[in-house]
């Protein structure tokens, strides 16, 4: 069904919370009819059991979700299983490897890409921030071949692209073709990867990317592994760059930075403040190994901390759900989120902060004219949803139904 005017009837909607003394107990609940029309909603009412229309049968709305780490176009999701190699251990190798692999995945990626966007659709995603690779290798066509699969897929998902040269910019000498690519209307992002171990320089691939951002109207999103050293002089040269360029302000974000996860407790704090202060944000996919992201810290100062599944079956990692509800669940676990509150407050991480409730039990989501971007969840509310990683029932973008339960 696509952009045709209609009714949920019988969808639960969170109305507020219970207390006992100052504790949230439960989660306040109510049947709604909901209308949709042209992408949106239309009108919100009182329940009428006995109005035409789609039967939600009590399902819990909440916001559909959004994965802001993936990499939609290298992947090896529709081709036989493979699990990770021992022999790759260091980025270096896995570059070599994909110099090798990229131009046979290729061949298949436009189809296996659409088939990965119906899987993380089961789970209740309909928008991703996707890495594309630039890089001598496989040139532009991953964008291209990227960009084919999105358009067949233009009514069930949103995305966000980022350029990023997984090969290293000095290192496979791709500057150039990261310049055309800052260019295209369809890039948001500008990218890149541990510039000190791969490129063997901080400042000369960061220059190269914040400039190419500020010339183009780009934000950046970098991929840092790197601990130690090298990776807290990385963010700090990123909070800089966006003190001193306030147009990269909230459009600037570090995918991972795992030496935050290695600092003192008083280090920590202090990166915090200033990641706060630039506007210079956290991608995380939680968890990854031994590092455990200090994500309270961050989100006590302010900082905006997105999360995403990052690797869904590929060779970088065999751990990759595409379950963005899960993300929540191991984030809640992760930090001891257990109260009805609590696990209420993690749904935002699946959802990018989009909660049926404000943090006082005000009702905010839905609103008439808001985006039609919604799931129907087998819960009672949300805590319930993020705790038992609730099944989705339907996905419903910009008024299309996508996914439904059969």
């Amino acid at each position: 069904m696509e952009n045709k005017a209609y009714t949920l009837k019988n969808v639960l909607l969170e109305t507020g919370f219970e207390y006992e003394a100052d504790e949230v107990v439960s989660t306040k609940t109510a049947l709604f009819c909901i209308g949709i029309e042209n992408g949106k909603i239309k009108s919100i009412e009182p329940n009428h059991s006995h109005a035409e229309g789609i039967d939600a049968k009590g399902r819990l709305l909440l916001p559909a979700f959004k994965d802001m780490h993936g990499h939609l176009d290298k992947m090896l999701f529709g081709l036989p299983w493979q699990a990770v190699s021992a022999k790759r251990k260091t980025v270096k190798d896995m570059i070599a490897y994909e110099q090798q692999m990229i131009p046979e995945w290729l061949k298949t990626s436009v189809a296996r890409t659409e088939k990965l966007i119906d899987f993380l659709h089961s789970y209740g995603t309909d928008f991703i921030r996707s890495h594309f690779n630039v890089d001598p290798t496989s040139g532009l066509d991953s964008l291209y071949h990227l960009e084919e699969a999105l358009r067949h897929k233009a009514s069930s998902l949103a995305a966000e692209l980022v350029a990023f040269p997984q090969h290293g910019i000095c290192y496979t000498r791709t500057e150039s073709l990261l310049k055309e690519v800052a260019k295209m209307d369809s890039v948001d992002f500008i990218g890149g990867v541990d510039p000190y171990s791969i490129d063997g320089s901080i400042e000369k691939p960061l220059e190269l990317i914040t400039q190419l951002a500020l010339d183009n109207g780009k934000g950046i999103d970098l991929h840092l592994h790197e601990r130690g050293e090298s990776g807290v002089k990385t963010i700090e040269f990123l909070i800089d760059k966006a003190l001193e360029n306030p147009q990269l302000k909230g459009k600037t974000y570090v995918s991972h930075a795992f030496a935050l996860g290695h600092l003192s407790a008083s280090e920590t704090e202090r990166m915090a403040e200033r990641l706060a202060a630039a506007g210079v944000g956290i991608v995380s996919s939680v968890p990854f190994r031994g590092t455990i992201m200090p994500i309270p810290t961050l989100r006590k100062h302010g900082v905006e901390v997105l999360i995403g599944n990052d690797n869904i079956q590929d060779h970088w990692s065999a751990f990759g759900s595409g379950n963005m509800l899960q993300k929540a669940h191991l984030i809640a676990a992760l930090y001891g989120y257990s109260t009805e509150w609590e696990l209420s407050r993690a749904l935002a991480f699946a959802t990018r902060y989009v909660l049926p409730l404000d943090d006082k039990g005000a009702q905010q989501w839905p609103r008439a004219g808001d985006a039609a971007d919604i799931v129907l969840v087998e819960a009672s509310c949300s805590a319930e949803a993020v705790s038992r990683m609730s099944p989705i029932i339907a996905l419903i973008h910009s008024g299309n139904i996508v996914f439904k339960e059969t």
